[in-house]
């Protein structure tokens, strides 16, 4: 499946954004999805996942009770609400999708997960 991110930006501290991933080429519907977040010289990260079902989300300890994923299967898009962003946010933002879990891994093996093109959050203090 094809992922195209958007809705990353330039916000202060404590605002929110709210990315978004569509899918083409396949429904997303029986897709595990999730977000990860590469900051400068650091590794990727995972952010939330969301299982296949759409009934079972994981975040991060960083962003728990602040980011929220989400899915529209009408509209083939997941989205990752954030809230309270702080300056540590601050990272280019994948979507990914896989047939191949229930869940995620939060170090999905390259080639059984697509990976959308990024999106920049800049999140000033």
């Amino acid at each position: 499946v094809q992922l195209q991110a958007s809705g990353g930006g330039l916000v202060q501290a404590g605002d929110s954004l709210r990315l978004s991933c569509a899918a083409s080429g396949r429904t997303f519907s029986p897709y595990a999805t999730g977000w990860f977040r590469q900051a400068p010289g650091k590794e990727r990260e995972f952010v939330a996942l969301l299982s296949w079902s759409g009934l079972s989300t994981t975040y991060a300890d960083s962003v728990k009770g602040r980011f929220t994923i989400s899915k529209d299967n009408t509209k083939n898009t997941v989205y990752l609400q954030m809230n309270s962003l702080k300056p540590e946010d601050t990272a280019i933002y994948y979507c990914a999708a896989s047939r191949y879990f229930t869940v995620l891994p939060r170090n999905p093996p390259e080639g059984k997960v697509d990976w959308g093109q990024g999106t920049q959050v800049t999140v000033s203090s």
